[in-house]
């Protein structure tokens, strides 16, 4: 009898020194682990830039539009038209882009074809004359009609993007024959024969007051 507790208090006392070390086996591992568990990609954000840590965690990050030096320019004729002729700055807009998009399909200045529209019309997209001219750069649709053809006719000079293009075409191809800027705005006129030259002298006085617009442009582009 004494040898049979003899034995179940040696069992007894092993039992507690296994429990014991289960016990501190278990400490020491809840000391040597986090607290807490990271968030799902918290991992990966600690180690990236604010933006990036952002999108790699679901957020959105903002993207900031930059303007490039032709847009700025652009930008700038813009508000100078809108604001001297007192037109929509949309309408303002619309024209300066097509104009320069029509200088670079023909070869042209594009505020070469902006002062021949504020001389012809003042952007006035609906204008006509006595004699037929219509559009911002007043075009006779009878002396072009096969310009004309591809864009549905003599209605569609009142289309400010055909009136552009077409009247800019008509412009090249003057300048073309004969070689001088001067007597091609004479000739778009209709006053070839005029010896001041008074229509070409007014396109070109009113390209002067676009240039320093173009200039502020390009020389805040260098001081960025």
């Amino acid at each position: 009898m004494n040898s049979l507790l003899l034995n179940a208090s040696r069992a007894f006392q092993a039992l507690k020194s296994l429990l014991a070390l289960v016990g501190v086996a278990a400490l020491a591992i809840f000391l040597i682990l986090p607290l807490s568990a990271p968030l799902p990609g918290a991992e990966v954000s600690a180690f990236l830039p604010a933006a990036e840590a952002s999108a790699a965690e679901g957020g959105s990050v903002p993207v900031v539009a930059v303007e490039t030096p032709l847009e700025r320019e652009q930008r700038t004729v813009a508000e100078y038209i809108a604001k001297r002729y007192r037109i929509a700055d949309a309408a303002a807009g619309h024209f300066v882009a097509v104009a320069y998009r029509a200088a670079e399909l023909h070869r042209l200045d594009a505020l070469l074809i902006l002062a021949v529209m504020a001389i012809e019309s003042r952007y006035n997209p609906v204008a006509e004359s006595v004699v037929g001219a219509k559009g911002l750069m007043q075009v006779i649709a009878k002396y072009h009609p096969e310009k004309l053809s591809d864009h549905g006719g003599e209605q569609a000079l009142l289309e400010p993007e055909v009136n552009i293009l077409v009247g800019a075409q008509i412009l090249r191809e003057y300048y073309r024959r004969f070689g001088d800027l001067e007597t091609a705005l004479q000739q778009y006129n209709g006053a070839l024969d005029d010896p001041n030259s008074q229509y070409a002298t007014k396109v070109l006085a009113e390209m002067a007051r676009l240039q320093p617009l173009r200039f502020k442009a390009r020389k805040i582009e260098q001081s960025v």
